[in-house]
C-alpha cells in the first residue's frame, strides 16, 4: 500500500472516529440536552408543550453547544403576533466573540408554523395559562426550544406533589426491604 493511501485511509478514520463521537455524545434519539428549567415542573402544572427553532447569532450557537446558557428566570411572551424568548441567559465565549458586542439577555424570537402560533397564543389568553420554556437541546444539528403551556400551581398544590414524591420514595425504599 502507497504511503498517500494509507494517509487518506487513516483520515477517513479520523472523520469515521469524529462523527462516532458526536453521536454518542448525542444520546439516544440524535437529541442533546443543553439547559433545562427545571423548576418549571415545580411551580407549573404542564398541560401541552411544543419544540419550537430559535433565531440566534452565530456566538450564540457556540456559547449554548459549550453550555453557557440558563433558562432560570426565562419565559416566553406574544409581541405582535409572533412569541419571544425573554431573560434566557446565553454567557458568551471569550474565543467566539471578540469582533461582535454580545448581548447575553437579549430577547430571541420562536419559529414555529403560524397554525402553531395561533393556536398557542389562544390557549395562552385562557385565565392562569402561560407559556413556560422547559430545555435548550440540540435536534438533528439545530438548536431547540422546548416550551410547554402551563397553569401556575398553588402553593398548596406544590406541598401535595412533595407529599406524595416522598411517599413514592419511602414506598420503594419500603418495598426493597430498607426502612428507615
Amino acid at each position: 500500500m502507497s504511503r498517500t493511501a494509507r494517509h487518506e485511509r487513516q483520515a477517513g478514520d479520523k472523520r469515521a472516529d469524529r462523527v462516532r463521537r458526536a453521536a454518542a455524545k448525542s444520546g439516544a434519539g440524535g437529541t442533546k440536552l443543553l439547559a433545562e428549567n427545571r423548576r418549571a415542573r415545580h411551580h407549573y402544572t404542564l398541560e401541552d408543550d411544543f419544540e419550537a427553532g430559535l433565531v440566534l447569532e452565530g456566538w450564540e450557537v457556540k456559547a449554548i453547544r459549550a453550555g453557557r446558557a440558563q433558562l432560570a428566570e426565562s419565559h416566553v411572551v406574544v409581541r405582535r403576533g409572533e412569541l419571544f424568548l425573554l431573560n434566557c441567559h446565553v454567557s458568551p465565549l471569550a474565543s467566539s466573540s471578540t469582533h461582535v458586542e454580545p448581548r447575553p439577555t437579549r430577547s430571541r424570537k420562536l419559529l414555529l408554523h403560524a397554525t402553531q402560533i395561533r393556536r398557542l397564543i389562544g390557549k395562552a389568553r385562557e385565565a392562569g395559562m402561560t407559556l413556560v420554556p422547559l430545555n435548550l437541546h440540540l435536534s438533528r444539528g439545530k438548536v431547540k426550544l422546548q416550551t410547554a403551556l402551563a397553569r401556575g400551581k398553588k402553593r398548596r398544590d406544590k406541598r401535595e406533589a412533595i407529599k406524595r414524591r416522598e411517599w413514592e420514595r419511602e414506598k420503594g425504599r419500603i418495598l426493597r426491604g430498607r426502612k428507615t
